[in-house]
């Protein structure tokens, strides 16, 4: 993660410490994070963590891993830079320089140029279902063969047009996971925190429940939601409920990757149950849920 006041994905489990964690004054500064977006230098802190963790030295399928952001409004500075300057000086104003940043895909491209990951690679910026439905695209393409591994990450900057947008002060938040087959883990040695076992989209959040196999006879030791489905209480029981926007603030696309982390967590401390998160409800154009198990 690289995440300001969160030191360790256990921290999500609260309380929260309120210090400490990500300290994007000194962490985003390098020669290697020059020239690059909010969003972008996020993204790479967070994906450096991530593939440390894993343990995943790509060396040998750096061709079939695939790059999966999630990001509503990463680049929406360096967009509407670009459309002040054209407005000051016509489009002879832009810097080359600059001008790449205004691609809604430039997060995940620098991540993968960064690491040499020459997979797929592509964002999602489809509001507050965002960062779960990146995760189901990553899974796609393993189980289609596209890819044989995926690198998701989850990033939203804080910067004053976010804010603007968002009509609140804007987190800065990223985190990544690498995805996987289980016996391709097992292969490398590496230790699985979770595993996907439903996933689903859906116009409303009973339905989107129902088809990710979230149903009463399966034990859900915690739920993960945002302020949008927190009182949905008559749809499915759960052991414990956390609203990470409530404690951090606004995540928009790394809501769903956050909650991710947030599930490997809870399933690494050896609580019961298995573990769904839920993004979007009734003041959104869908929703979506994740479940995932030990």
């Amino acid at each position: 993660m690289a995440l300001p006041r969160v030191a360790t994905y256990g921290d999500l489990l609260g309380p929260l410490p309120g210090e400490g964690g990500f300290d994007p004054v000194t962490g985003l500064r390098g020669r290697e994070l020059r020239h690059k977006d909010r969003a972008s230098r996020l993204a790479l802190r967070a994906a450096e963590s991530a593939l440390h963790d894993a343990h995943a030295t790509f060396t040998g399928v750096a061709d079939a891993t695939a790059v999966v952001v999630s990001t509503n409004l990463g680049n929406a500075d360096s967009v509407c830079e670009a459309i002040d300057t054209i407005a000051r000086e016509g489009v002879r104003g832009l810097s080359p320089l600059g001008l790449p940043q205004t691609s809604s895909n430039v997060v995940a491209g620098w991540v993968a140029i960064r690491y040499g990951l020459r997979g797929p690679n592509l964002t999602v910026c489809n509001g507050t279902t965002s960062g779960l439905d990146a995760l189901a695209w990553a899974r796609h393409l393993i189980v289609a063969g596209r890819a044989e591994a995926a690198v998701v990450v989850g990033v939203e900057p804080a910067n004053e047009v976010a804010t603007r947008l968002l009509g609140e002060q804007a987190t800065d938040a990223a985190v990544a996971i690498v995805l996987e087959p289980a016996d391709a883990a097992a292969s490398r040695g590496a230790r699985p925190r979770a595993t996907i076992a439903g996933y689903a989209r859906a116009r409303d959040l009973a339905a989107a429940l129902a088809s990710a196999g979230a149903t009463e006879e399966r034990s859900v030791g915690l739920w993960l939601v945002n302020e949008a489905v927190a009182g949905a209480g008559k749809l499915l029981a759960a052991t414990r409920r956390i609203d990470l926007e409530a404690q951090l603030g606004p995540l928009s696309g790394a809501l769903g990757v956050l909650q991710c982390a947030a599930a490997a967590a809870h399933l690494e401390s050896g609580a019961t149950g298995n573990v769904l998160a839920t993004a979007g409800g009734p003041r959104h154009d869908a929703a979506a849920a994740l479940l995932l198990t030990p």
